[in-house]
């Protein structure tokens, strides 16, 4: 499979829980790559958010602590970064600051932003894995570098018995690539 459909393959295989909700930027209308990989998701269950990304991290710490598991998109990290305060001190301490008390899976879906055929300059294609990786405690960071490592990582992060919160990073350039 390609790198595309096997995006695609996963958000339909997310799409068929029904305790998952896509939130974020361009979700239900155009406007990244990303967004063509929701085609087939029912439209009931994409919330279009606008340019808040510290609001959308809120909201997906709240759903998920509803029991949903939200789908959260930030197409790139750079983006993502705007969410840090409720990424790392709310989303990723929940557990540890209720001492077992509550816990909030939730999906994060991002990006290291597409370079070719076009670079969109510095603020679009950050990587941050390593970074956020050694902030979080209890999020686990899974790079998607090849096609056949996507689907089980989406399916690790939906089907996870400890209930922890897992980031995806996806390579925009990939999705024509690979």
């Amino acid at each position: 499979m390609k790198y595309f459909d096997e995006l695609k393959r996963s958000m339909n295989f997310l799409a068929e829980d029904p305790r998952t909700v896509f939130l974020g930027q361009a979700v239900s209308v155009d406007g990244t790559a990303m967004t063509t990989t929701l085609r087939e998701v029912p439209r009931d269950r994409l919330i279009e958010l606008p340019v808040a990304e510290e609001m959308q991290m809120g909201m997906t710490v709240g759903f998920a602590l509803t029991g949903l598991v939200p789908v959260s998109i930030f197409p790139r990290w750079n983006f993502l970064m705007y969410a840090m305060n409720q990424l790392i001190n709310h989303l990723d301490k929940i557990e540890v600051l209720s001492q077992g008390g509550y816990k909030a899976k939730a999906i994060i879906r991002t990006g290291i932003g597409s370079q070719r055929p076009l670079h969109p300059q510095h603020q679009h294609v950050g990587d941050y894995t390593e970074s956020i990786r050694s902030m979080c405690t209890t999020i686990e960071v899974i790079r998607l570098e090849e096609p056949a490592d996507i689907f089980p990582a989406y399916q690790k992060a939906l089907m996870r018995e400890d209930q922890r919160s897992t980031i995806l990073v996806e390579y925009g350039d990939y999705y024509n690539e690979k």
